[in-house]
Formats: C-alpha cells, structure tokens, sequence
C-alpha cells in the first residue's frame, strides 16, 4: 500500500512537471502569479484595506461617490481644416451627447506659424484646426455655451498665445474669468519627449508654462492650466511604469519653478491635471492609475506639504490610445476602445475621451466618432461601471499590483534624479534615449511575436481589404483660411499693433509674466505667427541634440 502511494505522488510530480505552465510577465515588467491571496495583497499593512473613496490618499478614487453623483465627462478629441468646419463638427458631437470639447490644431497653429507661412504650406487645416488670430476662436466657438461646455485645448508650443485668444475670447463674451473652466494641454517637457512641437529652448519653454499657471491661479483660478501627459510619453514607446514617473517628475518642475515665484502650492496644485494613455493589459492599466493616485497625493503633502486635499488629487483625462489601434482589421478597434473605455472607468477618470477605429488611417469621419460616442454611453448607462466606486477594490490581484506599481514609479522617478531631475534630463535627452529603446525593444518583441496583436502577428488576413473612409485634405479652406487672415492684418489697427507687439517684446526681455501683453495684443487680433516670432527674436529657438 505504501509503495503504490509513493508511485501515485511520484506521477503527479512529474505530470506537474510536464504541464509547467509559461511564465507571464506584464509590460512593467511585473510577473503575474497564476493565483493571488490575501497576503500578496495587504501583507502586514491592513491600513490600505480600510480606505475609502474621497479620502486621502485617494487610491480608490478622489469623490466619495464618484459616478454614483456624476458620470465622467465625455471629451472627444475634435478639429480640422477651418474653424467654419470644426464648428460644424463641435455642434454635431454636442447634440450627439458630448459633455465637453477638446479641440485639436493643425501643425501650423501648434508651431507657431500662421497659415500664409511658407512653411505652414500643406498643413494649413490638414490635420486640426488652424487658427491665425482671435477671429477664429470667434467662429469656432460660435453658438457655444462656455459656461455649459468646458473646453480642452491641445496646444504646447504656442499655448501661451492660444490660452490668451481663449480668455479674450470668454471676456469679450461677458463670462466673468473668475468663473470660466476650461483645460490646456500646455505640457512642453513632454512636447521634447514625444510629440515635437517645441519652439524655444527648454528653459525658456519652461518658463512660458510658468507664466500661465501663475496668471491663472491669480485671475482665472478655475481653469486648468496644463494637463501634464504621460500619454504622449507613452505613446512614444515608454512602458506603463515610465508613463506615470515622468509625468510626475514633470508636474514636479512645473510646481517647483511656480513655486520660486513665491505662490503656495496650495494657490494652484488643484488645478494641475494630467493627460493618461490606456492600451494593454487590462488589470495593469487599472493598477497603475490607482497606485498613480495614490502617490501623487503623497507627494503633495509629504514632499509639498499641501494642506487641502484637493491639491493632492490626481484629475486626469484617460482614454483608448492611438498606440493601441492597428491598421489591419480596422474593425477590431473598435473592440479594443471598448475595452479602453472600461479600464478608464474602472480607473476612476475624470474626463473620457476615446480613439476612434479609423485613426489608424485617418481623422475621425462623423460615423467613427458617434460610434465612440455611443460606446461610452452604453457602458455608462448599460453596463453598470457607474454604479460603485471601484469595484475592483479589494481583488487581491489589483491590490498587489497597485502596491509594485506605486514602488516601481517611485524608483524611476529616482532614477530621474539621479539624471540631473527631469528639466536638465530633457535636456540632455536622457529621457528621450530611454523612452526610444523603451519603444525599440516593444517592437522587436511585436515583430518576433514575443507581444502578440490580433491582426498584426496573430490571427492575420492575407490581402485584406481596408474598409475605410478617408478624410480628403480640403484646399479650398486652406486658400480661405489664407484669404481671411490677409484681410483681417488690412482691417486692423497696425499702428497699435506695433505697439503692443513691441510690449510683448519688452516683457519677454524683463523676464516678466507675459499673458497680460498677450492677451492684450490677441484682443487687436494679433496672430499667432507675430507673437511667437516676437518671442523668438528674445529666447531663440531650441536645437534638438542629436546623438551618434
């Protein structure tokens, strides 16, 4: 009897061994454990397991309620060719439902060149809206309640000058700036990671964004001066835990170069908000905005030493990100922004905002964007994602995961530091090297089928056939947009504008704040193109090093 049951135990051994399971390791590079207990998820720390939502440190949510009150705003990301269009297509999206804007600029707009530049030829309208002078905020917001639609503006380089129409704008509208909501993007560190639409030298750049959280903490202290994104760092190759460190380590500076201009944290950290990319595995993407939350507020009061809880809370916009999407069987991203949508909710978003299936190849046709739309609206009156505060709280595999989350963000911000901290770490583009062998190592395992992608290495259709619609480049508002702009340098003032464009030059070269000039020349409808040159005479511009 006992020789057959040291037999048995012997088989069972080496069936277990024949059935090994593959190990998983999640982008982050944490491995996922086949089963997760209590243990792996409190330890000896049983604090985390008491915590509610609405209270410090907010891992489970900043409201106590959350959409149980009220649902996340839906944001779609909108804007092309002339602001006529772009008016039409911001009308459509709010009839259809949509709570909030945010607008997309043509590359023109966003480089600071105005749309007769001959170097903005071709790209006048192609990809965003263009916009030349405040006339043009004028006739895309026409018929827009500012006081009922919160707007979100994508804009880094020239923001300072777009931020100044908006404002001019709201005024000349009789809306009180005390009262006005509203976010800019506004982050130019990350703009020399990602995106590229940098102008000026990186402290000068800095300095700029300064200038605006300062002017809005004084004037417009509702408004969202910059939305600090990890998701353009993400979307350039950085891994999730990357993503995160970054950003913080970028809102860090931006705190602390207020903060030398003898403005208390506690004047201006509530309205700091962050842009967060979504593709990948579910559970790490939910995990790493809980453990994201977490850290942010104890950084604002261990490290800054904030009193209010609202400046320790992590507001942010969390959608599907482009990276995520695929040419091949366009169709299926549908699927995946589904899914993105649900981690975003999961996450405790503030703002949504989703990729449409067809980005991959073009802007969004009015049918994409309703059907993104719609998926939002289905999970947040169908599903039933609004109807408790993080339901996943308490899963011993999304606790364990918060917790490595919350210490490997930790460590990559230190290793920042040790770069010289994240202004001289753009610099020297350090942080560029990182996140560009990040997204080279991410492809070469794509390509050998290491990551797989439904459609792209897995699940292929040989010489399929995209089902697209494609967004013709429209030439004609181009021409008009051109048009318009000549007409509007012949009607105005150009004596006074000399004049307020020469107060803009002095200011930039006293080191003084420069949205009050600013905004007084945009009210004259100065363009974007005279500004920004005005402050590139004063700063230069920036050369991106190159290594070899």
């Amino acid at each position: 009897m006992e020789k057959k049951t040291t037999d048995k135990k012997k088989a069972c051994t080496e069936q277990s061994r024949s059935e090994e399971i593959k190990k998983v390791f999640l982008e982050s590079g944490f491995e996922v454990k086949p089963v997760y207990t209590f243990k792996d998820a409190y330890g000896k720390n049983l604090n985390t397991e008491e915590e509610l939502p609405g209270q410090y440190p907010f891992t489970r949510g900043i409201h106590p309620l959350m959409y149980r009150k009220r649902p996340f705003t839906i944001r779609q990301y909108a804007g092309f060719a002339s602001p006529e269009e772009t008016n039409e297509r911001f009308q459509f999206l709010i009839k259809n439902g949509q709570t909030g804007l945010n607008v997309a600029f043509d590359l023109s707009t966003q480089c600071g060149l105005d749309s007769d530049d001959s170097r903005a030829l071709g790209e006048v309208g192609r990809v965003g809206m263009a916009i030349d002078t405040l006339e043009d905020f004028e006739i895309a917001f026409k018929g827009i309640d500012l006081d009922k639609i919160t707007v979100s503006m994508t804009i880094n380089g020239s923001a300072i000058v777009l931020m100044a129409m908006y404002f001019a704008l709201a005024e000349k509208r009789g809306y009180d700036l005390k009262n006005l909501r509203g976010t800019a993007q506004n982050d130019i560190l990350k703009e020399f990671i990602g995106r590229g639409t940098w102008i000026f030298p990186v402290d000068k750049s800095v300095k700029l964004v300064v200038d605006t959280i300062e002017y809005c903490a004084k004037h417009v202290p509702k408004y969202s001066p910059v939305s600090v994104c990890g998701y353009h760092i993400r979307e350039s190759g950085a891994n999730p835990v990357q993503e995160m460190a970054y950003a913080f380590c970028i809102a860090k500076a931006y705190s602390d170069e207020t903060m030398k201009r003898g403005i208390d944290i506690d004047e201006f950290a509530s309205r700091l908000s962050y842009n967060f990319d979504i593709y990948g595995n579910l559970f790490e993407q939910i995990a790493k905005f809980r453990a994201g939350r977490r850290l942010w507020a104890k950084i604002m009061r261990e490290e800054y030493h904030a009193k209010k809880d609202e400046s320790c809370w992590l507001r942010m916009i969390a959608g599907g990100g482009g990276a995520g999407l695929t040419k091949e069987q366009p169709e299926n991203n549908i699927v995946r922004t589904a899914y993105y949508a649900l981690v975003s909710a999961l996450s405790g978003t503030q703002t949504m905002a989703l990729c449409t299936y067809d980005e991959a190849f073009t802007i969004p046709t009015e049918k994409a964007a309703e059907i993104a739309l719609r998926t939002m609206q289905i999970m947040m009156h169908e599903v039933g994602v609004c109807d408790t505060v993080d339901p996943l709280g308490g899963s011993y595999y999304i606790e364990t995961l918060t917790n490595q989350f919350e210490n490997a963000i930790c460590e990559s911000m230190k290793e920042v530091d040790k770069w010289g901290g994240i202004i001289n770490a753009v610099a020297t583009g350090k942080i560029q090297e990182a996140v560009s062998y990040q997204a080279y190592e991410r492809e070469k395992a794509t390509q050998e089928g290491k990551i797989l992608k439904v459609g792209v290495n897995c699940y292929r259709k040989e010489e399929e056939k995209h089902s697209v619609e494609f967004h013709p480049y429209n030439v004609e508002a181009a021409k008009k947009q051109v048009e318009k702009l000549k007409k509007k340098r012949a009607e105005r003032n150009n004596d006074e504008m000399k004049k307020l464009l020469d107060a803009v030059r002095e200011d930039a070269k006293k080191n003084n704040n420069l949205m009050p000039s600013i905004i007084s020349a945009v009210k004259e409808y100065a363009t974007v193109g005279e500004i920004i040159g005005v402050l590139k005479e004063v700063y230069g511009e920036y050369n991106e090093p190159i290594f070899f």
